[in-house]
């Protein structure tokens, strides 16, 4: 077990006190593959902010390793224990492909765009002539290009079309299975879903495994 959230809860006090996340627990191991599913505010990106340590439960714990996030505090498990990929990318839009990917914490950017199918003669060029699916791979090569075992990743298909996605979903896969890593996505994708070696659906703040007969 890599990542636990452990009774956890949240509560929006901008809104009037509603809770969002009701006692949650489940863990996360790595080489796993995992999607998180749900309707709209159902809480998925608020559990994946938890688990990122963008913010803090009202209630329960975040631990990595066993251990409480808290202890060594967010901006150390940001830093070293998880990278993220955002839905839009997140790029720095005046850099290369190459030095976007530095950015994750690399000097060597080329075996990385090599594995998420970047062609050469994009490296140099500004990031923002890129297509969109070849930007999501850019911002998946930066998140492997930190140490972290966790990687989460927020509707990261969101805005590809059908072909870029499936790329994006075998990347992802790959990720877990021959890198190590633990992959947790967030996704209203089912067919994303699908393809995970696990689902978790957030129903009423609190989750259930493999509710939708997906693997």
């Amino acid at each position: 077990m890599i990542l636990e959230a452990k009774n956890v809860e949240y509560t929006y006090k901008s809104q009037k006190e509603r809770k969002v996340l009701d006692n949650i627990s489940v863990r996360f191991e790595e080489k796993k593959f995992y999607t998180i599913i749900g309707t709209s505010g159902a809480g998925k990106t608020t559990l994946l902010s938890l688990l990122a340590g963008l913010d803090s439960p009202t209630g329960g714990t975040i631990l990595y390793e066993g251990r409480d996030i808290l202890t060594k505090g967010l901006n150390y498990h940001r830093k070293h224990h998880v990278s993220l990929v955002f839905q839009e990318y997140n790029l720095i839009d005046y850099l290369t492909t190459e030095e976007n990917v530095k950015l994750g914490g690399t000097d060597n950017p080329e075996e990385l765009l090599l594995k998420v199918n970047i062609p050469q003669e994009a490296w140099k060029r500004n990031v923002m002539k890129l297509s969109g699916g070849q930007q999501q791979r850019v911002a998946i090569a930066r998140a492997l290009a930190s140490d972290a075992k966790v990687l989460l990743a927020d509707e990261p298909t969101g805005n590809l079309d059908n072909q870029n996605a499936m790329e994006i979903i075998g990347l992802l896969k790959r990720t877990a299975h021959k890198l190590g890593k633990c992959v947790i996505v967030v996704t209203h994708d089912k067919h994303l879903a699908s393809e995970a070696d696990e689902v978790i659906q957030i129903i009423d703040g609190q989750t259930e495994r493999n509710t939708l007969g997906i693997k």
